[in-house]
């Protein structure tokens, strides 16, 4: 294991902003500015190999931004990614062993080869009558969608949801206290309408499904900048379940990450606040380990970071990122060797408390991208902390 340089503390922490009411999208951003490094320590796995499970790679294919769901066994793992940079013929493999060994390549439907987006893959459980189901999304213009009734084994073709489109749909879909879900994209212009045009506005959307996913709402504008391009968010819910939180890309890199809030199921969201520089990245997907805590991984883009371009998880508490604080560790996972392509992630937990995340990357200098994952506990991860404070 190697131990990467630290940077010095840095600013104090914004102010926390929870249930601000809705009001019409904001386009001013916040003033304070939040440090642009990070001062915890840094954990770095990349050169562990016996945590690294190959799922697939084909020379001179490329091979990224896969999802992941768990079923309710706890062992059935089912991933899906494109065969191309974010388009690209949808791949699905199955694993029975909790993502130890997985499947050849399985039979999909044949218009799954006309995906033009990062597929996503979500659990949902319908609230009329209980009924179990996966549904997978594919981007831009329609947002179309598929879905399973039998766990994955047999599937509908993709579909539009609606006169609209979107970019990474649907990054996130969580299930509201109602039983309903709400799902998230965002778009620049291009994508949202046919023969859109790229404009210098981001806009965050969400939806809402009253029937286990079948069918979804007309999208909600829920914020829009030109100042900072807000998008791709993972939806993290608070411990004691009262609150939401989206974790946020910053997509014109000239600020951190932001957070907002929601303390009403996603009725209305507090304006964005800047997070620390330890946890500014690219598409964050979170877990809660059995003590309570979360692993969080994404793409390191923080300005100021030895990982910089890498597949890094962060672990904290929820309190940390609602109050503003940088959080326990940083945790390098594996060495990208390419300047930021990288880590759309699928994070899972077992009962043991081992996250199992699993991306993309550039691992071999030279080669096609391909897709791994990286298995861990918090305790062992927590044993090499302190064996780093000590130093």
């Amino acid at each position: 294991m190697s131990v990467l340089s630290l940077f010095p503390p840095g600013l104090t922490a914004l102010c926390l902003m929870v249930g601000t009411p809705a009001d019409p999208p904001e386009t001013a951003i916040p003033q304070a500015a939040q440090p642009r490094g990070y001062s915890i320590p840094l954990i770095d796995l990349a050169d562990q190999k016996h945590r690294q499970i190959v799922v697939d790679r084909e020379e001179g294919q490329y091979l990224g931004h896969p999802t992941t769901v768990l079923l309710e066994d706890n062992r059935t793992m089912i991933i899906v990614y494109p065969k191309g940079h974010g388009r690209g013929a949808i791949v699905m493999k199955r694993s029975e062993d909790r993502g130890l060994t997985w499947s050849d390549r399985l039979p999909v439907p044949e218009n799954w080869a006309t995906s033009r987006e990062t597929p996503t893959i979500h659990r949902t459980i319908d609230p009329r009558d209980g009924a179990k189901r996966l549904i997978l999304f594919s981007g831009l213009y329609p947002i179309r969608m598929a879905v399973s009734e039998d766990d994955g084994r047999t599937w509908t073709g993709l579909e539009p949801i609606g006169n609209y489109g979107g970019i990474v749909a649907m990054g996130c879909v969580e299930r509201l206290k109602d039983g309903r879900y709400v799902a998230m994209f965002h778009d620049d212009g291009r994508f949202f309408a046919e023969e859109g045009r790229r404009t210098d506005v981001m806009r965050l959307y969400q939806i809402f499904s009253g029937d286990g996913g079948l069918t979804w709402s007309e999208p909600e504008l829920i914020y829009e900048s030109s100042e900072i391009h807000l998008c791709e968010p993972g939806m993290i819910r608070s411990p004691d379940g009262r609150q939401l939180a989206i974790l946020l890309r910053e997509n014109r890199r000239v600020r951190n990450s932001h957070l907002m809030f929601s303390d009403d199921e996603a009725k209305t969201w507090s304006k964005p606040r800047e997070l620390p520089g330890a946890l500014t990245g690219d598409r964050h997907t979170a877990r809660y380990a059995p003590d309570g805590r979360l692993f969080i991984s994404f793409r390191d883009t923080t300005h100021e970071s030895p990982t910089q371009g890498d597949w890094v998880g962060w672990v904290g508490t929820y309190e940390d990122i609602a109050s503003g604080r940088e959080g326990q560790y940083r945790v390098r996972l594996m060495d990208n060797r390419h300047r930021w392509d990288c880590a759309y992630p699928g994070v899972e937990i077992l009962p043991d408390g081992t996250f199992v995340a699993t991306t993309y990357g550039h691992w071999v200098e030279g080669e096609q991208p391909f897709i791994v994952s990286v298995r861990l506990k918090l305790g062992e991860l927590d044993e090499i902390n302190a064996k780093l404070i000590e130093w």
